[in-house]
């Protein structure tokens, strides 16, 4: 699976590498293209998943504010609940991201 932006693949990996999430795919670490990404400093926090981080990417020189988030370190009771381990992994705003 990719997530692209402005038709710039800013992430990929197979289908047994992402997680599913209340219907965001959320993608390993070390699937993400390098220099994408860069932290945002809107706060959010879900009420089980935990603080969330957000991320601006970048591509072709425009950044996309807010278009990926990540649970650096998610609440355990969260883990459980989703069946796997998915600090870090990252998700993507369908808005301004395609995944395919």
């Amino acid at each position: 699976m990719k997530a692209t932006i402005d038709g710039a693949v800013i992430a990929e990996a197979s289908d047994d590498q992402l997680v599913k999430i209340e219907g965001n795919w959320y993608f390993p670490p070390s699937s993400l293209t390098a220099g994408t990404l860069s932290d945002s400093d809107t706060p959010y926090t879900c009420p089980w998943k935990g603080k969330a981080q957000y991320h601006d990417v970048t591509s072709g020189g425009t950044a996309h504010h807010d278009a990926a988030w990540s649970y650096p370190e998610p609440l355990p009771t969260a883990t459980d609940r989703v069946g796997t381990e998915f600090a870090g992994y990252v998700a993507f705003d369908k808005s301004q991201v395609d995944i395919s």
